[in-house]
Order: C-alpha cells, then structure tokens, then sequence
C-alpha cells in the first residue's frame, strides 16, 4: 500500500474508485488499524460512486508510531481526570484530525466526505468544526460528543479496552482479538466464528501494537469533550449509531445529533460497535444516499 509524508509523520494508506468521483475519507477508531473497515464496505462505497480513501492512524498499523515517548499509563491518566489533573499525551485528537487534513493535502484533494468510526468518529467531528471548508459532509458513526455525564457502556465491555492477552503467541492473541471483537459487537448481528477468525489474524500479521492503542486512549482522555465544538459544526451531518452499542450506548449518538445543528441520525436496532456483514449493505445505503447530495 502506498505512504504519504503529512503533517510531520508518515501515513500508511490504501484507495478505490474512479479518482473523479467525490472523495470520501474514512477514519478508524481507537487501536484500530484500516483494515478493520471490511473491504464489501470499502469497496462497496466506491461503487456507489465515490473516491474512498482508508489509512492508519498515527500509532497503528503502518503509520508513523510514538514509541519514542514511551508506555501509555491509561489508569493513572484516568486518576488524574478524575480529580482535575492535566493528562499529559504525546498528541491529541486535533492532531490526528490535522493529520486526516494533511492526507487530504498529500493526495492533492480539496474537500472530502468525512466518514468516522468511534474514536474515528471524534475525529472527523473536530475537522468538521475546524476545517469546514475541506469538509464536504460529516458521518459520525458509533461515536460521542465525549460529554460528561453520559451513559457508560458496560462494564465488560469497557474493561476489554484495557485487557490483556494470556500470552504472546499468536493463539493467544487471536483468542483475545476475537473475545474484545465479541464482547464490543452487535448482539443481533453475531459475526460466524470463521469470519471473525480471519478479520483478527489479518490484522494481528499486518501489525500487533497494543502500545499505540494505549497512547490513543491517552489522547482521548487529555482531549476532554467536545461539546461546544459540536455546536459549531456547519457541514452536513448524519449520525449513525446501534441501539445494542456496548461501548459506547446510543444516548452518546443522539447527543451528538442534537449538538450538530441540523444533523440527521439513523439508529439501528441489534447493531454494536462494529461492522457486521449482515449490515453493511444498510450502512453502505445510508452513508451513499446522505452524501450523495452534498
């Protein structure tokens, strides 16, 4: 796959489609490298008409990683948020925004369809308020305003983001992949063992780097919420959110759908916090319908 230099680092990405057709840019979530967005969905935007670009996020997968700075102390962060502390992390979500901008850039692009999945999703809700004018519509997918006071997920569902593998070999780690991908999926659309199966090995021989993760989540923690950036927002937005999402429940979607002025939001039951096959043909139709027009 190819690799841009933008914004400081280096950016590992992948691309399909008619190079004439509306960009539409697609950013993943915490820990998750590009290839966690499934090819049928990939793909299947592109042929709905669209220029669809995927890459890594700084600290996963291909792109440029921060291990120069050192382990990520994801609980003493959350301590220190707790009782008022600044949270100290090598970069924020605004950088990554500034680095999904810096693609753009890199790949000579004016304006794109912003598409974000949970952390992906706050993402492209910073570069919807803070680069408006590279944004031609925003879809925030499975994500949050971050505001406080929320709903929280349950509670095994938020321990998976932390949780370690029994071991090292590669076994144990795909036993642990898949066990995070079950316990955050969607109850009424269950992944078949198989697929799952193949979805974790892919990525754990592309890349296993569980550092970069935990420095992610650092940088969610020290960004704080984004409340009054939501208001800001002037693009066109939709919201896509599972009504069975156990990280992140549907009451953090429709709060970002009330924020963004004029939003849309489309709320599915039985979906969690993933891509199941079984819907990608209804999120393939939803996304290309909204961003069709803008």
């Amino acid at each position: 796959m190819p690799r841009v230099k933008a914004n400081g680092i280096e950016i590992e990405y992948e691309t399909t489609g008619d190079t004439g057709a509306p960009p539409l840019l697609l950013v993943m979530g915490l820990g998750a490298q590009m290839t966690i967005w499934p090819d049928a969905f990939f793909q299947g935007l592109a042929k709905r008409g669209f220029y669809v670009i995927r890459y890594d996020n700084r600290d996963t997968g291909l792109s440029t990683d921060f291990d120069s700075w050192g382990q990520a102390d994801v609980p003493g962060a959350i301590a220190k948020l707790m009782s008022g502390q600044k949270v100290e992390a090598p970069y924020l979500l605004k950088d990554m925004a500034a680095d999904a901008v810096g693609l753009l850039d890199a790949l000579k692009i004016d304006r794109a369809h912003m598409v974000g999945a949970s952390m992906g999703g706050m993402i492209v809700q910073i570069v919807a308020a803070e680069y408006a004018a590279r944004t031609r519509s925003m879809v925030s997918i499975m994500s949050t305003s971050g505001r406080y006071g929320l709903p929280q997920g349950k509670p095994e569902a938020i321990a998976m983001l932390s949780a370690q593998p029994e071991g090292t070999t590669r076994e144990q780690l795909v036993a642990h992949g898949m066990k995070l991908r079950r316990t955050i999926g969607s109850p009424g659309f269950p992944t078949p063992d198989a697929e799952l199966r193949a979805l974790v090995e892919r990525n754990i021989d592309r890349r296993y780097f569980p550092a970069g993760a935990a420095r992610q989540y650092l940088s969610v923690i020290a960004s704080g919420e984004r409340v009054e950036l939501l208001k800001k927002v002037t693009v066109p937005t939709l919201v896509l959110h599972g009504e069975g999402d156990p990280l992140l429940p549907v009451d953090c979607g429709r709060d970002v759908a009330a924020l963004v002025p004029g939003a849309e939001i489309t709320t599915l039951p039985g979906w969690g916090h993933d891509v199941p096959s079984a819907l990608i043909p209804t999120l393939i139709d939803r996304i290309a319908a909204f961003c069709a027009t803008k």
